[in-house]
């Protein structure tokens, strides 16, 4: 047997000897994490495209792992996979993958058209975007000679309003063609709604108001329009240029700064100035934006299966459940079976941007359908299927959300948990001392529940965001809940039972309701502008901070003799004082001040001009003082009276 060098054995024993407590126990018992892997059925055969879904990644994370496998050539949208492949792809992404062709069936958008160039042309899908107050809505109102900007609360755009315009062919044939516009909100709190719309655009027309220039949002769109510049056409539109005093050029400038190409120096992005109050500009926008589309040949096929994108969803009376649907390919027809999400429909009514009804919809129209069972929500596809696919499709897909929830619950549960077992680590550690730590709980920010109810709901996705980053760590705002429709007795449950309050935007609130809310002392914040809102909101948040307490100096004075006064049973130290700035009062606090630090603040007990009681002596006067609890004066203290304010706290 080899003897071990003493150096090795003393250098374990100092290892040994080094470790903490807490590190000996852990290497007697260890516990070992696992990520619950995900079930994900499979059919028997699957393209690239619909295994991409399945597994929830990006399509183009997907065709880099196949590639990385060797399975370069076989990455195409549209390539049939077997169930091996897949399930070893699957596998890749930390999946359990189950082949079962029941449990795995959905409904799939149909793979891109072979010869595209032999489909019909589709109308354009042109998204306005910009700033706040930029004139965007005015510019649409102009175009399509309806006042939908005063309906608009504030003039201010609160969802993405899609409608078409006939405008004339640029070719010689003077046949009128549609453009469908999408009117996003400017506003900072819409920022999810307008990256839906540039998703679902072919070209983004950029308002800049001429008298404003680059603002905040503008920033935000030219980072959407350098994301999507291989995929959609940009034209730049400088509003307002009616107004004196303005200058387009730097507009230009700041936009070249901001790295937009215009065709004014040089570059591919057109810019046309434009007035939405005059109309000034506005032919040759639509001749622009005309000319875009004739050179991108937009196509699509105008039969077969729908596929589109839901923009907006509310609950409507009389109608119930109502979506604003883009149509991107196919014949949305009245009867028609459509799954959304979680949510299908039997279609029952369409009408158009005008609110006329329409039998069927063909690519590049956006129509109001009624028929839903539920809500869908703001972003998702619209398929087209028989009424027994889509049962089935929606069978599968509520469970698998089922499935999901519950294993982020398991997730969550794991966590709590861990922190359990570290904490009974740390007391068989270091004992009591850790127990009795532990025992005092742990004060996080102060929360402000909000219940939040809107009128659709890409609006009510544009409140969470807006409302739920309000705070700081001392105080924040917490969403319990969010829904669609006007607020009902149930939200005022549950604000209560939560102690938090509902904020309703551009829904009412029966007089029944704020008759209830009262009684249950539930405060029920209502507007149509959304940053109003957000004010209201940060105003509720202020008022949990702590104040902040400040000491007012309303005066000064110098201790310049202490005497001796006899009261009835004991000797009373009173200083005799000047008043050397501002005003002494008996009301104030005091504070003594000696050798530059204070050694009492407190009441003033008596204050005395000659033997007269007196509630203020002014500068110059002399007088006689003592102080509640304290008698330490000294002549030379200085004596200053405060007061004390409380202000609101600063977020």
């Amino acid at each position: 047997m080899r003897a071990i060098p003493e150096d090795t054995v003393d250098s374990q024993k100092d290892y040994h000897a080094a470790r903490t407590p807490r590190e000996r126990l852990r290497k007697k018992k260890v516990f070992v994490e696992r990520k619950v892997s995900v079930d994900v059925y499979i059919p028997s055969v699957v393209s690239v495209g619909q295994l991409a879904q399945l597994l929830d990644v990006r399509l183009a994370r997907l065709q880099r792992k196949m590639e990385q496998a060797g399975m370069g050539e076989e990455t195409s949208y549209d390539h049939v996979l077997t169930s091996d492949y897949a399930v070893l792809l699957a596998e890749e992404f930390g999946k359990n993958p189950i082949v079962n062709d029941e449990m795995a069936f959905d409904i799939y958008p149909s793979p891109p058209h072979p010869k595209l160039g032999s489909l019909p042309l589709r109308p354009p899908i042109v998204t306005i975007m910009g700033h706040v107050d930029h004139g965007k809505t005015t510019l649409l109102d102009t175009l399509r000679s309806t006042s939908v900007a005063k309906g608009e609360a504030g003039g201010i755009t609160q969802h993405i309003g899609a409608f078409s315009v006939p405008v004339p062919s640029t070719s010689n044939d003077n046949v009128l063609k549609t453009i469908t516009f999408l009117d996003t909100p400017g506003h900072a709190a819409f920022s999810a709604m307008r990256a839906r719309g540039a998703g679902v655009t072919d070209i983004i027309v950029l308002v800049v108001a001429a008298d404003d220039g680059i603002m905040p949002q503008t920033h935000e769109v030219i980072n959407l329009i350098k994301k999507e510049q291989d995929k959609v056409g940009v034209v730049v539109a400088i509003n307002k240029v009616d107004k004196p005093g303005i200058s387009i050029e730097a507009v230009q400038t700041s936009l070249l700064a901001e790295g937009l190409q215009l065709e004014q120096y040089g570059g591919d992005i057109p810019a046309v100035n434009v007035s939405g109050k005059t109309g000034e500009g506005l032919p040759s926008l639509v001749e622009t934006l005309s000319a875009i589309a004739e050179m991108q040949d937009l196509r699509a096929e105008q039969e077969g299966p729908v596929h589109g994108y839901v923009l907006e969803s509310n609950m409507h009376k009389g109608l119930g459940p109502v979506a604003t649907v883009l149509v991107l390919r196919g014949s949305l027809k009245i009867g028609s079976h459509i799954i959304s999400g979680l949510s299908y429909a039997r279609v029952r009514v369409m009408n158009d941007s005008n609110g006329k009804p329409v039998k069927a919809a063909t690519p590049g129209m956006a129509v109001t359908i009624s028929g839903w069972k539920t809500l869908p929500s703001a972003g998702s596809d619209v398929l087209q299927g028989s009424e027994a696919d889509i049962k089935k499709a929606i069978a599968n897909r509520q469970r698998k959300a089922e499935i999901e929830s519950s294993l982020a619950d398991m997730e969550a549960i794991n966590s709590t948990r861990r922190q359990d077992r570290e904490k009974r680590e740390l007391e068989l550690q270091s004992g009591k001392d850790v127990v009795a730590s532990e025992e005092q709980p742990e004060h996080g920010p102060k929360e402000l529940r909000l219940v939040i109810k809107a009128d659709v709901s890409g609006s009510a996705e544009a409140v969470v965001g807006a409302l739920q980053g309000i705070g700081n760590d001392v105080a924040i705002t917490k969403v319990i809940s969010s829904g669609v429709g006007d607020v009902t007795e149930s939200d005022v449950t549950l604000a209560q039972t939560a102690g938090g309050m509902i904020v309703a935007f551009n829904v009412n609130a029966s007089k029944q309701i704020q008759s209830a809310a009262a009684q249950k002392n539930v405060t029920i914040l209502s507007s149509g502008v959304i940053y109003k809102l957000m004010d209201d909101v940060q105003d509720h948040v202020i008022k949990l901070l702590p104040v902040i307490v400040e000491k007012k100096i309303t005066g000064e004075a110098q201790v310049l003799q202490i005497f001796d006064i006899q009261a009835k049973k004991q000797v009373v130290k009173v200083a005799g004082c000047r008043v050397t700035n501002g005003m002494v009062e008996r009301s104030k606090q005091a504070r003594v001040i000696r050798n530059g630090e204070t050694v009492h603040e407190g009441p003033v007990e008596t204050l005395r001009v000659v033997k007269k009681d007196v509630m203020e002596v002014r500068k110059g006067s002399e007088f006689g003082l003592s102080l509640a609890n304290f008698s330490g004066l000294q002549a030379g203290d200085s004596i200053q009276m405060f007061t004390i304010i409380e202000k609101p706290g600063v977020l």
